[in-house]
């Protein structure tokens, strides 16, 4: 059921409802991909793409702290079928990103395929229909720039009129998810009491608040991760404040950004008229970037040619980091696990940043906090405690305090979160997880009873060397072999097998263990608690490319409708018509009966009878 154009069912009845054939959830790079790639492979623009938040980007539409910027280059974190000439800089600053991601959704036309401040609570498919019933909620202008939990306090606190004005049914043949990763900020930790008694203002680094002024004030900073190595340097400089505290469970390991050709200076300068007017240069510089880090590759492995390599680029990390911070600081930012457990850090200014005098570094945790002051420690988070032998300090220590800002990460093991999906026979995706072992999707793309939806970005996707925008086409690339046939009327559903889908995690999980990020010493937000890993993809880039490009047509269940079943079996007759003739033919070659130039000709003549009486059949039955 459901045809290929949006259109109102029964818009007069209190039952009616709009029908779309291809809903995408969220306006952030995944799904402008798979809008372009609709409209520009397919032919078709009869979508709709339901962005919770009140501008398109995503994740560069709502991350707004000082100094936000690309950690990989432009030239890589950009859409293959739209590149950017014009980039100002190597590594662009987050507006420069969200004003790309803006205009290539102008000159694809998706702008008004778009509809913003809708948030997409609850998809549920329904069996008898073969369509997806999705629940949306209309919200308050900009609510939907809040996190989940913010916007679940407020309801708890003014109603829920003060965070959507009206609740709406629609349908759809097709679902994709672009859900992102890092959208939910972890809210503050229960584990530290006096958040009711501050005085002052707490927030986290993906909501910032430019309204809160921050000159001549204490500020304490929870976290070292990417975004905080990027905001950290302009508290004290631009910002003005007193002093920043900045509290580390345990140190990163800072890679330096890589310098582009001509310069970061002269890259300003002459690299985006490089780029405007001497043929194939983007291309080269495109490519060059994807070489190397796709070389990076084998900076994860377990094997012992992946240590030494490793081992060698900790050595030059750890001789920069000696050459740039002060000494204090040497024993405190070494770490102690392998380069590539955790993300790594692109940086060119939190290290020197660390010598300004009015910004401390330090590893004594946060344990309480009161009316104007914070309590550090006792102890220390890293080195570990018991070593006696550290000059890390481990007293406890009381510090004014005015601001807290959280960088202290994203809830990133709760894909999807917060949709409630709803596959065939009433079936959970949480609950399938829980039944599994941990969160998982075939080629992170799909689950099993759940036909007709796909993820982009999904688990076990990142590989934390190379472009999310990369994996993001890759994804496309597999949904759009499904969908296509599904929007031509070829096919009514398509579901990956479950004996494919457990097979997948299960090799999937077994490869992480042969992987630096399954290393027992490793610790990081890209594993649960319990140790399973949904977050990283454990080959590379191009062996992701080779299956989404290729795949493996046999590990899906594809429901075929009487037109899609009669063309399929037409394409088959076809088939073996060609590979009967061509049998055929060659023996006639080998016993002597005609020449090559002859025997291609009648080749020719067979394939030809054989293509136009089977068209001919296929236009009598559409």
């Amino acid at each position: 059921m459901g045809g290929k154009s949006i259109c109102k069912v029964d818009g007069y009845d209190g039952n009616g409802y709009t029908y779309y054939p291809v809903v995408l959830i969220g306006a952030g790079e995944s799904c402008i991909a798979m809008g372009c790639r609709l409209k520009e492979e397919l032919g078709f623009d009869q979508f709709r793409i339901f962005e919770r938040q009140s501008g398109i980007g995503g994740t560069w539409w709502i991350n707004r702290y000082p100094g936000v910027a690309c950690d990989v280059p432009a030239a890589f974190y950009s859409f293959s079928f739209c590149q950017n000439p014009n980039w100002t800089t190597f590594y662009p600053k987050g507006p420069e990103i969200a004003a790309y991601l803006q205009d290539v959704c102008n000159k694809y036309g998706l702008v008004d395929k778009i509809q913003l401040n809708t948030d997409v609570r609850e998809c549920k498919w329904l069996e008898a229909e073969q369509l997806w019933e999705i629940k949306l909620q209309h919200l308050v202008t900009g609510v939907g720039d809040l996190s989940e939990y913010d916007r679940a306090q407020k309801i708890k606190k003014e109603g829920p009129s003060a965070v959507y004005v009206a609740q709406e049914i629609i349908r759809a043949k097709v679902v994709v998810s672009g859900v992102g990763g890092l959208v939910e900020p972890k809210i503050w930790p229960d584990t530290i009491p006096g958040k009711d008694q501050f005085e002052g203002q707490i927030f986290h680094s993906a909501r910032w608040r430019h309204d809160i002024d921050l000159k001549d004030k204490d500020v304490i900073v929870v976290g070292t991760g990417c975004s905080a190595a990027q905001f950290v340097p302009y508290l004290t400089k631009e910002y003005k404040a007193r002093s920043v505290t900045q509290v580390m469970r345990s140190p990163p390991w800072v890679v330096p950004r890589e310098i582009p050709p001509l310069g970061n200076k002269g890259w300003e300068e002459k690299g985006p008229w490089l780029c405007n007017n001497v043929p194939g240069f983007a291309k080269f510089i495109r490519y060059s970037v994807v070489a190397a880090t796709e070389a990076d590759w084998k900076l994860f492995g377990t094997e012992p040619k992946n240590a030494k390599f490793r081992a060698s680029v900790e050595k030059k990390l750890l001789d920069h980091m000696k050459a740039t911070v002060p000494e204090k600081y040497h024993e405190m930012l070494t770490p102690n696990y392998g380069l590539g457990c955790k993300r790594r850090i692109a940086d060119d200014t939190w290290f020197p940043a660390l010598n300004d005098p009015a910004l401390e570094l330090t590893t004594m945790p946060l344990t309480s906090i009161s009316a104007k002051s914070v309590t550090l420690g006792p102890g220390r988070t890293y080195p570990d405690p018991k070593n006696t032998a550290s000059k890390v300090p481990d007293g406890e220590v009381t510090l004014p305090a005015d601001v807290i800002i959280l960088a202290n990460g994203f809830e990133t093991t709760q894909w999807l979160h917060p949709l409630d999906i709803t596959g065939r026979g009433g079936v959970k995706i949480p609950e399938i997880w829980a039944e599994r072992g941990g969160p998982q999707m075939y080629n992170g793309t799909a689950l099993d009873s759940f036909p007709n939806f796909f993820t982009i970005f999904g688990p076990n996707t990142a590989t934390g060397h190379t472009s999310v925008i990369l994996a993001s086409e890759n994804m496309c690339t597999l949904a759009l072999k499904f969908i296509k046939p599904i929007l031509e009327g070829d096919v009514k559903t398509v579901e990956v097998k479950k004996e494919a889908e457990v097979k997948w995690a299960r090799d999937v999980q077994t490869a992480l263990k042969k992987t630096i990020w399954n290393d027992p010493g490793c610790r990081s937000w890209y594993k649960t608690a319990e140790g399973w890993n949904s977050t990283t993809y454990p080959w590379s880039q191009f062996n992701f490319w080779w299956r989404c490009t290729f795949p493996t047509w046999s590990d899906w269940d594809i429901q075929y409708t009487s037109k899609g079943l009669f063309k399929k079996r037409a394409a088959n007759l076809v088939r073996g018509i060609a590979l009967f003739a061509t049998i055929v033919s060659f023996m006639k070659l080998r016993k002597g009966g005609l020449s090559a130039t002859n025997l291609l000709k009648q080749y020719a003549r067979m394939a030809a009878l054989a293509g136009a009486t089977t068209l001919q059949a296929i236009a009598g039955k559409i």
